[in-house]
């Protein structure tokens, strides 16, 4: 789907700067009770000796902002995505490719006015969108950036990259304010996100935030320069002998979302961190369990797959 929007403005622009204040007002008062993030760990995080799964207290950790060039072509564009990569992570992914940042949390504490004048610098060279990944355990944080760079004249969409272990209460606070949605989609099975991310009920979280998040947000926009403006666009792992769940991931989103769902299918896992002990995922996928997945999505009924 392509259509040209000339008077495209982000989704917080068009909300009274007093609302978004106040949004982000509310996110910072529930540090102090933790329900961010679907862990609901109740610590006080504006004491930084109390610290709940996502391992953050009330600053947020960066390990960097800047260009992107390697993330989906509609975020991309010609001049890049303009990615903060959060560090920590709500998620245990004994496979994760970053484990350095989501596990060991390798980076630097920032407040508000740093992390807003990394937007509007991303912004000044040109940067697409405003992609914030892994962003579900600082919600308050960025949102309190955004205020900031808001107020000094930023205008570019703002993409929530997220493991996909989402409040629906917080994406609920975040209605209005996000363009674009880019959740994972893990596992259909409890067992699976178990064994392999450490939480039972990733799945059953993990619907409701993209139904939620399609709410809110629809089928991926994408303008005349391919750009993507706003919408939802969900990624999938294929992992070795099926064990994401892919053929229920694709009938999901099918059935329950949309068959216009816009849908990266991604090959590229390979063995990290302690996947060398968690056979199958020892291995790197095979081209025909990836074509496997292709076919799959297909005759669900998908057909706007990243690449295809």
């Amino acid at each position: 789907m392509r259509c040209i929007m000339p008077d495209f403005e982000p989704a917080y622009r068009r909300l009274p700067q007093d609302e978004l204040k106040a949004r982000a007002e509310q996110a910072h008062e529930r540090l102090a009770d933790c329900d961010i993030c679907a862990w609901n760990c109740h610590v006080n995080r504006l004491d930084d000796s109390e610290r709940g799964n996502c391992r953050t207290g009330e600053r947020a950790i960066i390990s960097g902002g800047h260009p992107h060039f390697g993330e989906e072509a509609p975020l991309v564009g010609h001049r890049g995505s303009g990615t903060i990569f959060f560090s920590w992570c709500n998620l245990r992914c004994q496979f994760c490719q970053n484990f350095d940042i989501s596990q060991k949390g390798e980076g630097i504490e920032v407040d508000a006015e740093v992390l807003a004048n990394i937007m509007l610098r991303l912004e000044m060279i040109g940067c697409h969108n405003i992609n914030l990944v892994s962003p579900s355990h600082v919600v308050p944080q960025w949102l309190e950036a955004l205020v900031l760079a808001a107020g000094a004249g930023l205008n570019l969409p703002i993409v929530y990259n997220t493991g996909g272990y989402d409040s629906p209460a917080t994406l609920r606070l975040l209605d209005g304010i996000v363009d674009i949605y880019m959740p994972d989609m893990k596992y259909m099975d409890a067992a699976a996100a178990e064994k392999y991310s450490l939480v039972p009920d990733y799945p059953e979280v993990n619907q409701k935030a993209i139904k939620e998040m399609h709410r809110q947000v629809g089928d991926l926009v994408i303008d005349n320069r391919g750009v993507a403006q706003r919408g939802l666009l969900v990624r999938h792992l294929v992992l070795p002998e099926n064990q994401a769940g892919t053929d229920r991931v694709v009938r999901f989103l099918a059935r329950e979302i949309s068959e216009n769902t816009y849908v990266n299918i991604m090959d590229q896992y390979r063995p990290c961190y302690k996947a060398d002990g968690l056979p199958p995922l020892d291995r790197r996928i095979t081209r025909a369990e990836y074509d496997e997945a292709i076919r799959l999505a297909r005759e669900a009924g998908l057909h706007r797959l990243d690449g295809f």
